[in-house]
């Protein structure tokens, strides 16, 4: 009976032992694959812009992001994502006013926008940003993409002014309403982290003309 109680009381040791151990290993935020790509240039080195006429880029571009988790593991590959990212959206060779992660082959909730509401005009990084109210009130918008090389289109969906939700770097929680050109930024750029690209709304456009027609 001893026995039986001694084997159960250190089964039972043996359990809880495994579990707190599994519960300890850190979130990840980053795969093998990732933080290499991420770690092959310092903070000014832009990275490669992956493009839709790429058979291999366009099936990354279309695919969903997931959620950025933070964690002090990987707070260094974090920031130098997010400077590297400022880097490719200012390099001469692209010159845009945002960018995307998964623009750069890194499938994370996390973009990069040029903030024209804002005195100097910077470019920030924003964590998990979603959209939670937009406005009836739409602006007609000529767009155009690092990915998509040498097309620029005018959509007129793009709410006037959009709520955002999104986490800062040190993992705050913030909200913000954006309004004018800035709006249009983050609508563009949040759409490539659910796999779109503006020039779906155009050819949703042409596919509901044709059935009026």
């Amino acid at each position: 009976m001893s026995k039986i109680i001694l084997t159960s009381f250190l089964f039972s040791i043996l359990f809880f032992a495994c579990k707190n151990k599994g519960n300890n290993h850190p979130k990840q935020t980053f795969i093998l694959e990732q933080q290499r790509l991420i770690h092959q240039g310092d903070s000014l080195t832009p990275m490669r812009v992956l493009v839709i006429t790429n058979k291999q880029d366009s099936l990354v571009l279309r695919k969903k992001s997931k959620a950025v988790l933070f964690s002090k593991q990987q707070d260094s590959t974090l920031a130098l994502l997010s400077k590297r990212l400022v880097a490719t959206v200012q390099d001469s060779a692209t010159l845009g006013v945002g960018i995307a992660a998964p623009q750069v082959g890194i499938l994370q909730n996390i973009i990069c926008v040029q903030r024209f509401d804002k005195e100097n005009e910077p470019f920030e990084v924003y964590y998990n940003p979603t959209i939670k109210q937009y406005s009836k009130k739409t602006q007609p918008c000529k767009e155009g993409c690092l990915s998509i090389p040498d097309r620029m289109d005018t959509l007129e969906i793009r709410a006037y002014a959009i709520l955002l939700e999104y986490d800062k770097i040190d993992g705050s929680h913030q909200y913000e309403m954006v309004e004018d050109f800035t709006a249009v930024i983050f609508q563009h750029e949040i759409d490539h982290l659910k796999g779109i690209l503006y020039t779906d709304y155009l050819h949703e456009k042409v596919h509901a003309e044709g059935k009026k027609h």
